[in-house]
């Protein structure tokens, strides 16, 4: 309660640092979670996925087959891509009719890749954002509190460690709160880095095998 009252009592940089605080605190979570959800399922999904794939008899049934396992659509766009790619490109203008088909595969499984890999990657650079700034955001409004607390006393003739310890341990409050947004924000940013890596690295090699695959031609890839 003290606490609260001291917030309200604070000038406009006082309560703008704990509504920035919050708002971070807000945002990280928002990514932690929805990150959480998409990297749980894609680590179950992409080899089951993958798996799915490899047992499918054609090309024109791969991906009915996939889509039951892959719920989070990472492994489907390459799937849809290496068959759009050997389509064929009778009437395309422009660049994209032109080439052949390896040309054309490298291209298109490029494209969905990427974009992908751009869904598994959303948030990451918010949480280093939020880890590295927090901190200071904290401390900002620390040296603020601080500067106020002094500010204040200094109309005393008498003063005090009673005095003192109490509204500048309520500004050291802000250094613990931006702690609270920062470290929960690196953890995760580290965590799923690496959980990211290998799945990139399953969806990478995955591309590789399905380029080669539809390179070398065979019946097994053929269209009904």
């Amino acid at each position: 309660m003290d606490a609260l009252q001291w917030l309200r009592q604070g000038d406009a940089v006082t309560q703008g640092t704990a509504a920035l605080l919050l708002a971070m605190s807000v945002a990280s979570w928002v990514a932690i979670l929805w990150k959480f959800y998409l990297t749980a399922r894609a680590r179950r999904d992409v080899p089951r996925a993958a798996a799915a794939f490899w047992q499918a008899p054609a090309l024109a049934d791969a991906a009915a087959r996939v889509v039951p396992f892959d719920r989070a659509a990472l492994l489907l766009p390459l799937v849809q891509a290496a068959v759009q790619a050997r389509a064929p490109v009778a009437g395309v203008a422009g660049l994209a009719g032109q080439g052949g088909l390896e040309q054309r595969l490298t291209r298109s499984l490029r494209g969905a890749l990427h974009a992908v890999l751009a869904r598994l990657q959303w948030g990451q650079v918010l949480l280093a954002t939020m880890g590295s700034t927090a901190p200071f955001v904290g401390l900002l409004g620390t040296v603020w509190g601080i500067h106020h607390a002094l500010a204040a006393l200094a109309g005393n003739q008498q003063i005090t460690i009673e005095r003192l310890a109490g509204p500048v341990g309520e500004a050291l409050v802000m250094t613990a709160a931006g702690l609270a947004v920062a470290i929960p924000a690196v953890l995760a940013y580290n965590w799923f880095g690496r959980s990211i890596a290998n799945i990139e690295a399953e969806l990478e090699g995955f591309a590789r095998d399905l380029r080669a695959l539809l390179l070398d031609g065979g019946a097994t890839v053929q269209q009904d």
